[in-house]
C-alpha cells in the first residue's frame, strides 16, 4: 500500500479529533432532544429540496458524459420524490426507540452488587460508500439518534449532492444547538481520503464501507480500523418442487425486476426440475415482458425462447455475478439438494429465498442456508432496515460479529458494563 499524503492524514485527524469533541456531546443528549433534532433536519432537508435536486442534477450530467451504466445512474439520482423520501426516513427514524442506555442483561450478585449492561454510542462511525447519496442521510439521521458522530466519504459521482445535503444537516444542528461536526463530509484528498479514515485507529471508532465488491474488499483488507462488512447481493430464488406458480411467477419477477441497482435484487434463479413445466412458462414470459437476459443451461433456454426472453448461455462466471441489471443467471436443478448445494457454493452471503408449499423444505432451507437473511415464500427485495420496520438503515452486514443482517440503531451501538455497590471489596 503507497503512503498517504502526510496532509491528508493531518486532515482527517483534525475532523476526528472534531468528531470525537461532538460524540461526547450527543452521547449526553436525551432522546426528546434527539428526536427533536431529527425532526428538525428532516424539515431542514425538505426547506432545501430544489438545492439538492439541482446539485444532483451536476452529478448526474457528469455521470452521463463519464459514461456511468444505468445502474450506477439509479442509485446517484436523488430527485423530488427521493429527496422527500430521505427526509421523511428522519422522520421516522425519531418515531423508534433510542437504544442508548437499554439494559441488555443485569442483576445483583449475593455480595450486594448491581451489574447491569447496557447500550452506549460506538463514538465516532466512518462511513466510505459510492455514488449513493441516500446513504449521507440515513447515516447522519441514525448516528445522531445512537448517538454517534459521523465522517463521511462518498464517492466523487456525488460529490456535489453529498455536498449540499451535509451543508443542509450541519446547518440544523448547529441551529438545535448541536455541533454541526457530529456530521462531516471528507470532500478532498481523493482516495488517500478514504484510506486516512480507515487508518485512523483511535480516533475513528468503526468504519463502514457501502459499494462494490471492490471497495468493499479495499476497505476489509487496508482498514486498521474495526470493519463492519457490508458485502455485495448474489442473492437467489429457489422454486422448489411444490411451489404455488402463480406465486414463484410473482416472487421471481418483484426480486429481479423491481429496482435491479440493489443489493437485495434477485441475480440466480435455481428450478426445481419437478416444478419446471408448471413454473417457467410463467416466469419467462414476465421476465421477457421486463426486457430480462436470462444467462442460462440448457433447460432453461427452451423455456426463454419459447416465452421470447432474451437468452446467454450460463458460464460459471455468471454463478458469481451481480448484475445490478436487467440480468439473471438461472439452472434448472435436480432436488433441493442440488439447489442448497448450489446457493451455499456461490452465496455471498446477503438474501436467499425459496419459494416452496413444503414446510419440511422450507425447514431445511432456512437451517442449511447461510445468509444474513433467508426468505421463505416472500421477494428478496425485502432485506431492508425500512421493510423490517427499523427505519433507515446504515448497511445490510454479511459478516457474522457484532451485526448480522440490516443493520438500524441497535447495531450502531456497544456495550458497557455498570457496576454498582456499597463499599464492597474483593
Amino acid at each position: 500500500m503507497s503512503t498517504i499524503a502526510p496532509q491528508v492524514v493531518e486532515h482527517v485527524a483534525e475532523v476526528a479529533r472534531a468528531a470525537r469533541t461532538a460524540a461526547r456531546q450527543l452521547a449526553l443528549l436525551t432522546r426528546a432532544e434527539k428526536d427533536a433534532a431529527l425532526l428538525a433536519l428532516a424539515d431542514a432537508v425538505d426547506a432545501g429540496a430544489d438545492r439538492v435536486v439541482q446539485a444532483n442534477e451536476e452529478d448526474l450530467e457528469r455521470g452521463r458524459a463519464a459514461g456511468l451504466p444505468e445502474n450506477l445512474l439509479d442509485r446517484l439520482t436523488l430527485d423530488a420524490d427521493r429527496t422527500r423520501a430521505v427526509a421523511d426516513a428522519l422522520r421516522q427514524v425519531a418515531s423508534l426507540p433510542d437504544p442508548v442506555g437499554e439494559v441488555v442483561r443485569g442483576s445483583t450478585l449475593a455480595n450486594g452488587l448491581q451489574i447491569r449492561q447496557v447500550r452506549v454510542p460506538m463514538g465516532v462511525v466512518g462511513m466510505i460508500y459510492e455514488a449513493r447519496p441516500n446513504v449521507t442521510v440515513d447515516a447522519a439521521g441514525l448516528g445522531l439518534k445512537s448517538g454517534n458522530a459521523v465522517i463521511l466519504r462518498g464517492g466523487s459521482a456525488a460529490g456535489s449532492t453529498n455536498a449540499a445535503l451535509v451543508a443542509i444537516l450541519r446547518a440544523g444542528l448547529e441551529e438545535r444547538g448541536i455541533s454541526p461536526d457530529a456530521v462531516t463530509l471528507l470532500s478532498e484528498g481523493g482516495h488517500d481520503a478514504a484510506r486516512a479514515l480507515m487508518t485512523a485507529r483511535g480516533l475513528v471508532d468503526l468504519v463502514i464501507p457501502r459499494g462494490g465488491a471492490g471497495l468493499i474488499q479495499t476497505v476489509v483488507t487496508e482498514s486498521t480500523v474495526p470493519v463492519i462488512e457490508t458485502g455485495i447481493g448474489n442473492c437467489h430464488v429457489v422454486v422448489d418442487a411444490s411451489a404455488d406458480p402463480d406465486m414463484a411467477v410473482s416472487i421471481v419477477t418483484n426480486s429481479k425486476t423491481h429496482r435491479t441497482s440493489v443489493c437485495n435484487a434477485a441475480e440466480s434463479l435455481l428450478v426445481h426440475r419437478d416444478a419446471a413445466e408448471r413454473v417457467l412458462p410463467g416466469v419467462m414470459e414476465q421476465l421477457a415482458a421486463a426486457g430480462v437476459t436470462v444467462h442460462g443451461d440448457e433447460e432453461m433456454r427452451r423455456y426463454a425462447e419459447a416465452a421470447g426472453a432474451a437468452f446467454q448461455p450460463i458460464t460459471d462466471e455468471d454463478d458469481d455475478t451481480e448484475f445490478l441489471s436487467l440480468d439473471i443467471s438461472a439452472r434448472v436443478v435436480a432436488d433441493l439438494d442440488a439447489a442448497i448445494a448450489h446457493v451455499q457454493e456461490h452465496t455471498s452471503g446477503h438474501t436467499e429465498a425459496i419459494v416452496t408449499a413444503d414446510r419440511a423444505a422450507a425447514r431445511r432451507f432456512t437451517a442449511e442456508v447461510d445468509a444474513a437473511a433467508v426468505l421463505v415464500n416472500a421477494s428478496t427485495r425485502f432485506t431492508d432496515g425500512g421493510e423490517f420496520g427499523f427505519g433507515a438503515e446504515i448497511g445490510i452486514s454479511t459478516q457474522k460479529l457484532h451485526a448480522r443482517g440490516p443493520m438500524a440503531l441497535p447495531e450502531l451501538t456497544t456495550t458497557k458494563w455498570v457496576v454498582e455497590g456499597d463499599g464492597q471489596v474483593r
